[in-house]
């Protein structure tokens, strides 16, 4: 299941503001996810080629130019779907914790 919200995490950060991949393995450690650069890349450039992201050239000043991403139209809408798969996660999960064996044997009989 984490693999699987990869995709949505990397699209929040993306979504606030174009991210250079450093960037967000940066915020990513941040909230104790780790991401390496190998399962990074290629996410991205599977979402680039389905229009989620796109990316432009900036000029770095310690080095080379950096790819940095941007959200799309159809990304943001793609984020929203996420964003609606999630909540109905945490609500399922919620209710699973609080759930108890005595609900389920009062509504049997």
């Amino acid at each position: 299941m984490r693999k699987g919200y990869l995709e949505y995490c990397i699209l929040l950060i993306i979504n606030k503001k174009p991210a250079y991949v450093s960037d967000i393995i940066n915020e990513m450690k941040k909230v104790h996810m780790l991401v390496v650069e190998g399962t990074l890349y290629p996410l991205l450039t599977r979402l680039k080629n389905n229009g989620i992201l796109s990316y432009q050239w900036q000029e770095s000043v310690s080095g080379p130019p950096r790819k940095y991403y941007e959200i799309t139209e159809s990304g943001k809408a793609l984020l929203d779907e996420l964003e609606s798969g999630w909540n109905e996660l945490k609500q399922a999960v919620e209710e699973l914790r609080n759930w108890s064996p005595e609900e389920t044997e009062s509504l049997e009989n």
